[in-house]
């Protein structure tokens, strides 16, 4: 399958091409092999980030790793080049037949490569890695440990959006990246039972607690173009207010994961700082490029990030099978033109044949200020999708609401901390789909006049076998020095209390996370 994209030829070097044909079966065999050979090259380097034993705890001193000086990032004034890491997983899946299978991405693998898209000198490709436990643990309360909730092929994804960051931030050679990669984790939550929305591990939230740890890097704005509310996203994120989270998705009341609605603003920390706009089924180009036009770029204007990321789902295209909604290749490339997001991550997407190739290839040229203009889906004719009148007036009506109260996100964020005393609490029901997992949350904010608080989660889930309940304290990477030193002293106390199976204290001030096993009287630190 190729798009015959003779304007992308013409840019090559070499006009010499192989035509490679071959039986799909043949190509996911192949695919497959190479694949397991390079993780199981890997695996060395997984096992070296697993430190597992009893260790004794000290935490009436404020004993704490030493600060490494954030490295400065590199300009980029002059990069002419877009940095891409593939890595399509052809050894993972999660059943045969499940939409999140082997071959995914071996069409757009076939259409990047057959086009000479990676030959370009435009484009630069960087090779995978495998994310260290610490990254994941910065982000995530594995249920009952890392290695359980993240597979190989987990850790090489969100690895290899954290060698597109070290590539973008000290080499000066890229302007923007692209990761290519699978499994997606945008519906990955900070407490990890199981898989929910095919995601196991969030790969967005991973990359910028490593951009803020490593680089500095203190005000990030995500925006998140996949059809389904990126709710794992959001809920990471929903206190943090030097986190600006937009996601423009299919309307939750008809579509997974059900959430995603503009009452939903943020934690009482950070009102105003999430912004989501629920787009009518059938919205096609026209709404969503005005939705960015006029909301989200303006959004983007007045925060004013270090770093902008798009957790790029590409489920809004008018053939996807699991989505209802109207978008176009020629919506994405512009799309991705207009946001200029410095890394693009691959999130959902799943007419593997009719829609990815197309969209993946706009999205590249996009990003290298390339003419993206040919690239066009066979059965894709200009004007055969129109903006229904009622909807345009719901979207007119959904960005002026969201701009107002991005506006006046300050005054709701002081109003709400005058309805609360020193902590703010808060239920929440989570159902993981995939897994078939009830978890019942009990949240809890210690509101600090001086930092965002540290946070408490209450977490019990119900399995089909067993039932499972888990207590984590997680310090912001920005918490003041008596937030951190409080939350020590709660893990201390907490993990002699039974009614609980494991404990964990994620201490991203400090670079620190333990697991404490109740049954084994066993830690972790990772």
């Amino acid at each position: 399958m190729t798009l015959g994209l003779e304007k992308i030829k013409d840019i090559l070097k070499s006009e010499t091409e192989k035509d490679i044909r071959w039986d799909k079966t043949d190509r996911i065999t192949v695919k497959r092999q190479a694949n397991k050979s390079k993780t199981q090259e890997m695996e060395n380097h997984e096992k070296k980030s697993e430190a597992i034993g009893k260790i004794q705890i000290d935490l009436k001193g404020t004993k704490q790793r030493l600060e490494k000086e954030f490295l400065s990032p590199a300009d980029r004034t002059k990069a002419e080049k877009t940095g891409i890491v593939f890595f399509p997983a052809f050894d993972w899946a999660i059943s045969p037949t499940h939409p999140e299978r082997e071959e995914r991405l071996l069409y757009t693998r076939d259409q990047i490569f057959e086009e000479g898209i990676m030959d370009l000198h435009e484009v630069a490709e960087y090779k995978p890695r495998l994310a260290d436990y610490r990254d994941i643990a910065r982000v995530h309360i594995c249920v009952p440990d890392i290695k359980t909730q993240a597979t190989i092929p987990h850790l090489i994804a969100a690895g290899s959006c954290l060698v597109l960051a070290d590539a973008l931030m000290t080499g000066g050679e890229i302007k923007n990246a692209f990761a290519l990669v699978r499994p997606p984790g945008h519906h990955a939550m900070t407490v990890v039972h199981g898989n929910r929305g095919f995601c196991n591990i969030n790969n967005e939230a991973i990359l910028v607690e490593y951009l803020r740890k490593k680089y500095g890097i203190r005000r990030i704005a995500i925006v998140d173009t996949d059809v389904h509310h990126g709710d794992g996203t959001q809920e990471i994120f929903y206190n943090d207010p030097d986190v600006l989270f937009i996601s423009f998705h299919q309307d939750g009341r008809t579509l997974y994961p059900g959430s995603g609605f503009i009452n939903e603003l943020g934690g009482p920390q950070a009102l105003g700082k999430t912004i989501n706009i629920p787009l009518p089924p059938a919205t096609p180009d026209e709404g969503i490029l005005y939705v960015l036009d006029s909301l989200v770029l303006p959004i983007l204007d007045n925060f004013k990030p270090e770093i902008v990321l798009n957790s790029a789902g590409q489920d809004n295209h008018y053939t996807d099978p699991l989505a209802n909604m109207r978008f176009s290749a020629q919506g994405y490339a512009k799309l991705n033109e207009k946001l200029a997001p410095d890394i693009a991550v691959l999130e959902g997407g799943y007419a593997i044949q009719s829609a990815l190739p197309y969209v993946n290839t706009g999205i590249i040229l996009a990003m290298a200020g390339l003419d993206y203009s040919c690239v066009k889906e066979p059965d894709y004719k200009p004007g055969m999708f129109v903006q229904a009148t009622r909807d345009r007036k719901i979207l007119e009506e959904i960005v002026a609401t969201q701009l107002k109260n991005f506006k006046n996100g300050d005054r709701l964020v002081e109003a709400e901390i005058a309805k609360h005393g020193d902590f703010y609490r808060r239920k929440k029901k989570i159902f993981y789909d995939t897994d078939m997992i009830q978890e019942f949350q009990e949240e809890t904010i210690r509101m600090c006049p001086n930092c965002q608080g540290y946070i408490t989660i209450d977490s019990h889930a119900h399995k089909s076998i067993k039932d499972i309940r888990i207590f984590g304290i997680s310090v912001p990477i920005y918490a003041c020095d008596s937030c951190q030193a409080e939350a020590r002293e709660a893990y201390r106390k907490r993990i002699s209390y039974p009614e609980y199976e494991y404990f964990y204290l994620q201490d991203r001030k400090g670079d620190e996370y333990r697991a404490y096993n109740m049954k084994t009287k066993q830690e972790t630190v990772y």
